[in-house]
Protein backbone atom coordinates (compact mmCIF):
# COMPACT_ATOMS: atom_id res chain seq x y z
CA UNK A 1 0.00 0.00 0.00
CA UNK A 2 1.38 3.16 -1.00
CA UNK A 3 1.02 5.98 1.41
CA UNK A 4 0.00 9.69 0.44
CA UNK A 5 -0.30 12.82 2.31
CA UNK A 6 -3.86 14.26 2.56
CA UNK A 7 -4.86 17.68 2.15
CA UNK A 8 -6.22 19.32 5.33
CA UNK A 9 -8.78 21.56 3.20
CA UNK A 10 -10.36 18.06 1.71
CA UNK A 11 -11.25 17.25 5.13
CA UNK A 12 -14.52 17.64 6.91
CA UNK A 13 -14.83 19.83 10.35
CA UNK A 14 -14.37 16.69 12.74
CA UNK A 15 -11.33 15.21 10.76
CA UNK A 16 -9.76 19.02 10.61
CA UNK A 17 -9.41 18.59 14.28
CA UNK A 18 -8.50 15.38 15.01
CA UNK A 19 -5.30 16.34 12.45
CA UNK A 20 -4.61 19.19 14.57
CA UNK A 21 -4.77 17.57 18.05
CA UNK A 22 -2.20 15.35 16.47
CA UNK A 23 0.22 17.92 14.97
CA UNK A 24 -0.46 20.10 18.44
CA UNK A 25 0.13 17.06 20.43
CA UNK A 26 3.56 16.58 18.26
CA UNK A 27 4.88 19.61 19.25
CA UNK A 28 4.10 19.39 22.85
CA UNK A 29 6.09 15.65 22.89
CA UNK A 30 8.91 17.31 22.30
CA UNK A 31 8.67 19.24 25.16
CA UNK A 32 8.05 16.47 27.21
CA UNK A 33 3.98 16.43 27.31
CA UNK A 34 1.95 13.74 26.92
CA UNK A 35 -1.28 14.66 25.32
CA UNK A 36 -4.70 13.04 25.97
CA UNK A 37 -7.83 13.56 23.47
CA UNK A 38 -11.19 13.66 25.42
CA UNK A 39 -14.27 12.81 23.93
CA UNK A 40 -16.51 15.83 25.49
CA UNK A 41 -15.60 18.98 26.39
CA UNK A 42 -14.24 18.40 29.98
CA UNK A 43 -14.15 21.68 31.96
CA UNK A 44 -13.60 23.40 28.61
CA UNK A 45 -10.81 21.65 27.15
CA UNK A 46 -10.88 19.50 23.95
CA UNK A 47 -7.43 17.59 25.47
CA UNK A 48 -5.39 17.15 28.59
CA UNK A 49 -1.41 18.15 28.27
CA UNK A 50 0.68 17.01 31.19
CA UNK A 51 4.01 16.67 31.15
CA UNK A 52 6.06 13.24 31.74
CA UNK A 53 9.06 13.81 33.70
CA UNK A 54 8.98 17.02 36.30
CA UNK A 55 6.16 19.11 36.91
CA UNK A 56 3.19 17.52 37.75
CA UNK A 57 0.72 19.86 36.24
CA UNK A 58 -1.54 19.23 33.99
CA UNK A 59 -2.93 21.54 31.03
CA UNK A 60 -6.55 22.08 29.75
CA UNK A 61 -6.21 22.98 26.30
CA UNK A 62 -9.21 24.04 23.90
CA UNK A 63 -7.62 23.16 20.36
CA UNK A 64 -8.64 26.30 18.22
CA UNK A 65 -8.14 26.60 14.43
CA UNK A 66 -7.14 30.10 14.53
CA UNK A 67 -6.34 32.47 16.85
CA UNK A 68 -9.46 32.84 19.28
CA UNK A 69 -10.70 34.15 22.78
CA UNK A 70 -14.29 33.64 24.57
CA UNK A 71 -15.60 35.00 28.00
CA UNK A 72 -16.69 30.77 28.67
CA UNK A 73 -13.05 30.30 28.86
CA UNK A 74 -12.28 33.38 31.37
CA UNK A 75 -11.04 32.21 34.70
CA UNK A 76 -10.65 28.54 34.36
CA UNK A 77 -7.09 28.27 34.12
CA UNK A 78 -7.84 27.48 30.16
CA UNK A 79 -5.14 27.29 27.25
CA UNK A 80 -5.77 27.82 23.70
CA UNK A 81 -3.77 26.22 21.38
CA UNK A 82 -3.82 27.37 17.74
CA UNK A 83 -1.82 27.65 14.41
CA UNK A 84 -0.59 30.39 12.68
CA UNK A 85 2.12 30.95 9.94
CA UNK A 86 3.18 27.65 10.07
CA UNK A 87 3.65 27.51 13.94
CA UNK A 88 1.68 26.21 16.58
CA UNK A 89 1.17 28.55 19.74
CA UNK A 90 -0.27 27.51 22.98
CA UNK A 91 -1.06 30.47 25.58
CA UNK A 92 -3.46 30.73 28.77
CA UNK A 93 -6.44 32.01 27.52
CA UNK A 94 -6.86 34.97 30.00
CA UNK A 95 -3.19 36.02 29.07
CA UNK A 96 -4.03 36.00 25.16
CA UNK A 97 -7.54 37.94 25.88
CA UNK A 98 -4.95 40.34 27.82
CA UNK A 99 -2.23 40.76 25.06
CA UNK A 100 -5.43 41.15 22.45
CA UNK A 101 -7.08 43.40 24.55
CA UNK A 102 -3.71 45.52 24.47
CA UNK A 103 -2.50 45.04 21.05
CA UNK A 104 -6.69 46.42 19.90
CA UNK A 105 -6.05 49.24 21.48
CA UNK A 106 -3.38 50.27 20.07
CA UNK A 107 -4.76 49.24 16.31
CA UNK A 108 -3.50 46.24 15.87
CA UNK A 109 -5.57 43.26 15.91
CA UNK A 110 -4.32 39.80 14.17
Amino acid sequence: MALEKIRYKNLNGRQKEVYNFHKIAAVLAEYGFNSLKLTDDWQGADFLAYQMLGSAETLKVQLKSCISIDRKYEGKSIWIAFPRSGAWYLVEHDTLRDIIGQTHSTGLIF
